[in-house]
């Protein structure tokens, strides 16, 4: 950590960037996307964000033409901190470049998993993946042995970069996995049958060319929950960043002297979306606290601390913080707030202004596409409202086989994918054409969320059309949980749905039916050892929160359990 912990801020500009001599690079390349994103000029066929934009600041820095904020601001509760310059950045991820092609023996197309918290190695591992053109696999540090074996057999990975914590984990299933190749660890130690990134980091050349990559070039996976089966790769291509610049410029309302804090975990596409594509596009600072757990004290003690101007974090953090009485603090830089990834509930949106001043802008999208809805600045904010359509997306409410939906009738979120199919939606879900081809709905790709447009072209969430719970901005499918449930002897089957929560919005809870040998247990220990048991299982975010223990589940005529039936009474809906 030593070497990543200085900071050499230090920049001398010895000469102009002489290709765009007459107006800055920052305010000719970002417009550019900004074109891209709306529609109104086409994609480049070849495109790398590495080169195209992060080394472009660094040119725009270097001719001093860029405020003298870091690139990359990550601090620590030891008040340790890694500072970065874009031209540091890129030092830095050029020499994890020749890590990745050179120790670890990795090749073009090859594919890592990390499963990191946010320490500074992710983003330098993500940048130095996109300079060699390895395909990145994000994974939150909460996936268990089981979760991670499951996700380096699907997507073949040849490299693996994990902490200390999860080494272990690994180890134990290796074995199994006969495409992985590598094991990297970040550490300050080592572990013997693994490199060690720091070191090899430290003693790696600065000099590294940048692959050339077409726009539609996978770059990205990310393993996503449905309502059925294990979860799914949703690729993504190296364009997928360019479809930020409209959403970072205008719902995140980022510039140049802006500092961003984004309190996603690495593992979810909201890290990508805020903790890397959207400010960096637009040359912002990305600013990171390694937070091992959700503490208000901790947020509200940071954003009093440091100069952050952007802040984004769920709604359930939001709720957490105003119950907290900020009314304590004072956020002197603080100037616009974001959110999404479940609805806010109105009474948190007010409380937020009263004790802030400040209104929280919500945002709207999945794994499989950049920002679909959202409200920006300057617009009015119809509170409980998801906004409304944002570049490069038509969006519509359409019904069952495809037809838009007018305002006011409610239907399923959909994108309009032909005659042209929009550069930053996903590619695929790797190696599942059937799924891929489910999403289609006629000219749309159907989301699974239900809505309801309004007259103004505001949208406003109704609810999943399948399974799939979202519990605190978690996607949890229920499959993922029944299958960890199966595996302790106490569960003869057992049938997992949403279930309103005040704080989470909604819970994950489990209807049981009991093995004969556990029927006379007691319900509230077996509750407590089922929970505990799903927690080692799988990640511990998709343990159920409640437990219900019946003598039957509804089933259709062929057997199929009806999860919408349990589901409907939990929500008072029969």
């Amino acid at each position: 950590m030593k070497t990543l912990l200085k900071c050499f801020w230090s920049l001398h500009f010895p000469r102009t960037f002489l290709r765009h001599s007459r107006r800055s690079l920052a305010s000719l390349v970002i417009p550019d996307f900004e074109d891209i994103s709306r529609g109104k000029q086409e994609v480049p066929e070849y495109f790398n964000f590495a080169s195209d934009v992060l080394d472009q600041w660094t040119q725009v820095e270097k001719a001093g033409k860029r405020p003298p904020n870091p690139a990359f601001w990550w601090v620590n509760d030891q008040r340790e901190e890694a500072k970065w310059s874009f031209e540091e950045l890129g030092l830095l991820s050029r020499k994890a470049a020749n890590v990745l092609t050179g120790p670890c023996g990795l090749q073009r197309g090859d594919k890592i998993m990390t499963v990191l918290p946010r320490i500074p190695e992710w983003w330098l591992l993500n940048v130095a993946s996109m300079r060699t053109g390895i395909v990145f696999i994000p994974g939150t540090s909460q996936l268990t042995a089981k979760d991670i074996i499951y996700r380096l057999q699907a997507s073949k990975a040849k490299c693996i970069a994990v902490s200390d914590t999860l080494a272990p984990a690994v180890d134990s299933i290796a074995s199994e996995c006969k495409f992985l190749k590598t094991k990297l660890i970040i550490s300050e130690s080592g572990r013997d049958g693994w490199l060690n990134f720091r070191d090899l980091l430290q003693a790696a050349p600065d000099k590294h060319d940048c692959v050339k990559t077409k726009n539609q070039d996978p770059s990205l996976i990310y393993f996503t929950s449905g309502s059925t089966g294990s979860p799914k790769m949703v690729e993504q291509s190296h364009c997928f960043g360019i479809g930020f610049a409209a959403s970072g410029r205008h719902w995140m309302n980022l510039g140049t002297s802006d500092i961003f804090w984004n309190t996603s975990d690495t593992g979810w596409v909201k890290a990508a979306w805020s903790s890397l594509f959207s400010p960096w596009l637009n040359g912002s600072c990305v600013f990171v606290h390694h937070l091992p757990r959700f503490d208000p004290a901790v947020i509200a003690n940071t954003l009093t601390r440091y100069p952050v101007t952007t802040f984004c974090t769920a709604p359930t953090a939001y709720q957490m913080l105003v119950q907290h009485d900020l009314s304590r603090y004072k956020f002197m830089s603080l100037k616009h707030c974001l959110t999404g990834g479940e609805p806010l509930i109105p009474e948190v949106f007010e409380q937020w202004k009263k004790q802030t001043g400040l209104d929280i802008y919500e945002g709207y999208g999945q794994t499989e596409t950049v920002v679909i809805c959202s409200n920006v600045k300057g617009m009015k904010i119809k509170v409980g409202s998801m906004g409304k359509a944002s570049p490069p997306y038509n969006v519509q409410v359409v019904d069952d086989q495809g037809n838009v939906q007018p305002p006011g009738k409610e239907g399923e979120v959909a994108i309009q994918i032909k005659p042209k199919r929009p550069f930053c939606i996903f590619s695929q879900y790797l190696d599942n054409p059937e799924k891929t081809a489910a999403t289609e709905r006629g000219d749309f790709y159907t989301t699974g969320d239900r809505a309801v447009k309004d007259e103004e072209g505001y949208f406003w969430f109704v609810g999943r059309s399948d399974d799939v719970i979202n519990s605190a901005g978690y996607r949890i499918g229920p499959f993922e949980v029944e299958s960890a449930l199966s595996e302790h002897p106490a569960v003869a089957e057992s049938a997992v749905v949403s279930s309103p929560d005040p704080t989470r919005g909604e819970v994950v809870k489990a209807f049981v039916i009991l093995s004969p040998a556990f029927l006379s247990h007691d319900p509230e220990k077996l509750t407590k050892e089922l929970q505990d048991h799903v927690k080692k299982v799988t990640a511990p975010y998709k343990y159920p929160r409640k437990v219900e223990f019946v003598q039957e589940l509804p089933k259709t005529a062929t057997g199929k359990i009806q999860r919408s039936v349990l589901r409907k009474r939990e929500w008072g809906q029969v």
